[in-house]
């Protein structure tokens, strides 16, 4: 591995069962062009994982595999035992086990924030994988603000790194979230000073049937819509009707519902948008 620049960069590994891609993001991090404290923290696999810890032991500052409180809690223990075994560690993140970050990635991360000292994080562009680790697009992506963050989450979190002093000031991530816990990162971290943006391809996220984004679509969107309710006082209509067609489609990614269902969607969706806003607003009046 070529070190090009000599901050010292902080990344937990959360996983679970998520061995035929673990390698490839333990490996894209060798290549990142920083030099990396990796915590590998795994939730007690029964697949390839355990294997693939111990054969790459000497490259990991710190790891352990037992059952653990979910991937909110190992993520901010990653970090936390990286900070704790490397304490010159200046900027923190984390790389899902089936994510990888671009060759140099860090590099261009690392150099943002050196050269923005009022940032506390920075975000660039990334790559939506297949399973078989096939381009599928560019993930949508933007510079952070109020009004577009209140409607999507226009920062792919593979593609981020976080100083560590802001982490640390906002007590990293909030482990009583399970879904949209990156997205209230990004709200807290824009408190306590800008989440810079560099327009340059930095990682990629494979999108799988396994994922958690696929597998637990309602909880997203009532961890989603609960959190922009409490930046904004308020729901936009996109989450109102991007809940109610996926809701009136089985709950599938990606796929809308035809015919009367479709009908149904949106009156769903104005129900749902009166009732969390006028409805709501006037529920609490004096």
């Amino acid at each position: 591995m070529t070190v090009q620049t000599s901050a010292r960069v902080a990344i937990a590994v959360p996983n679970l069962n998520q061995g035929q891609f673990l390698a490839a993001a333990l490996d894209s991090l060798q290549h990142s062009g920083a030099d990396v404290a990796i915590a590998l923290v795994d939730a007690g696999s029964s697949d390839a994982s355990v294997a693939i810890i111990r054969q790459r032991d000497r490259e990991l500052t710190y790891s352990r595999s037992y059952p653990d409180d979910g991937q909110t809690a190992a993520i901010n223990e990653g970090v936390a035992e990286a900070c704790r075994l490397e304490p010159d560690v200046r900027y923190v993140g984390w790389l899902n086990a089936d994510d990888l970050v671009l060759p140099g990635a860090f590099e261009t991360l690392v150099r943002a924030l050196e050269a923005h000292p009022d940032w506390s994080a920075v975000a660039g562009r990334a790559h939506c994988l297949s399973e078989s680790g096939a381009v599928i697009a560019e993930i949508p992506t933007a510079p952070f603000s109020v009004e577009g963050f209140s409607h999507s989450c226009t920062i792919c979190q593979p593609a981020t790194l976080i100083r560590r002093e802001a982490w640390e000031a906002i007590g990293g991530l909030d482990a009583s979230l399970h879904m949209c816990f990156d997205y209230d990162l990004w709200w807290r971290l824009a408190r306590v000073g800008t989440i810079g943006y560099v327009d340059t391809l930095i990682a990629a996220s494979r999108d799988h049937a396994a994922t958690k984004t696929r597998q637990r679509r309602q909880e997203y969107f009532r961890e989603a819509i609960a959190l922009v309710r409490r930046e904004t006082g308020g729901v936009p209509w996109h989450w109102c009707i991007s809940e109610a067609l996926e809701h009136q489609a089985g709950w599938m990614l990606g796929r809308r519902p035809v015919g009367a269902r479709k009908l149904l969607a949106g009156v769903e969706a104005v129900c749902a948008y009166l009732q969390r806003n006028y409805l709501a607003s006037r529920a609490v009046a004096p």
